[in-house]
């Protein structure tokens, strides 16, 4: 059933991503675990108290960026910030922010898709989350916090940086990130070899035509589609990217395959029931609504100008 020119080249290059794959997760997430070791989360809340909305809005989004985390990580981190009296629309940038843009995924972005693509990826989704945080606050929707402490993650095991920081030695506090790297590399590796075999399997056999009439640009249910697709399905970035050049070889949309990436990375079941617990029914309602808008508009958005960003 499979030509044997087709296994060869799915083999090859299924080794040859995941190589690639692996070497850059592991250097770029012990670079930002080490930066977290002189970044506790008293620094981070002090930050976002600064007296301008705008620039707390900027910084909660700026740290949201530097945190490798899953969405649904990103909440108990969320939850001691607004405890501890950080202000709810940089604590809101923040939380848009964290699992969308962190510095792993704009490796893989910058290796796989480019720099063009990475670097429009990071300026719409830092946007959005500036907005999103000012917007939200000045709707009164920080009354939707149900102060309290969250009991349970969704067991990826990835929190516990930037918590409150002992005295440590230099040494020590470099073997406790090469620690959390081996946790989110432990986390992600399954995801990565996943997308990987996933990437091999359409290079090497679902045939162009298919790509093209499924989410190609012509097709103009594509982009939504793909939005409202990636919230169940819980898609992680480092699954999709890997598939991602080949979906574009294919024939797929540039946009199509952005609402994906933002809908899946963005909001998932997992991170809504954790918001849940803590967000009143309006403000979770109006999560899922901004996640989906942020998707589809960046969908278009990169369809206008995937000529110019490929």
């Amino acid at each position: 059933m499979f030509e044997l020119n087709n296994l060869t080249a799915t083999g090859e290059y299924f080794l040859l991503i995941t190589g690639e794959l692996l070497g850059l997760f592991v250097g770029v997430s012990f670079l930002i675990a080490a930066l977290q070791e002189f970044i506790p989360e008293e620094t981070l809340r002090r930050f976002l108290k600064r007296p301008s909305k705008w620039l707390g809005n900027i910084l909660g989004a700026f740290f949201g960026a530097i945190t490798p985390f899953c969405s649904c990580s990103t909440i108990p981190i969320l939850v001691g910030l607004l405890n501890a009296g950080a202000p709810f629309g940089a604590s809101m940038s923040f939380l848009i922010a964290s699992p969308l843009l962190n510095p792993v995924i704009l490796g893989l972005f910058l290796m796989l898709l480019g720099w063009k693509v990475m670097m429009a990826y990071a300026v719409i989704t830092f946007i959005a989350a500036v907005l999103v945080g000012a917007i939200w606050e000045s709707m009164g929707l920080a009354s939707d916090y149900k102060a309290g402490v969250l009991q349970s993650g969704c067991g990826c095991n990835c929190s516990g940086v930037l918590e409150t920081i002992e005295l440590l030695t230099w040494q020590e506090k470099m073997k406790r990130a090469w620690g959390q790297t081996w946790i989110l590399f432990r986390q992600v590796f399954p995801y990565l070899l996943v997308g990987a075999g996933v990437g091999a399997f359409i290079y090497g056999f679902i045939p162009e035509e298919f790509i093209i009439r499924v989410a190609g640009p012509n097709n103009p249910w594509a982009i939504p589609v793909a939005a409202a697709v990636g919230v169940p399905m819980y898609i992680r970035v480092e699954t999709v990217l890997p598939i991602s050049s080949v979906l574009l070889d294919k024939g797929m949309s540039l946009g199509a395959l952005m609402a994906l990436v933002i809908g899946g990375a963005g909001a998932s079941i997992p991170e809504i029931t954790l918001l849940a617990s803590i967000f009143k029914l309006r403000l979770v309602s109006i999560f899922v609504i901004t996640i989906l808008g942020i998707a589809i508009i960046a969908g278009y958005l990169f369809q206008a100008l995937q000529a110019t960003l490929l």
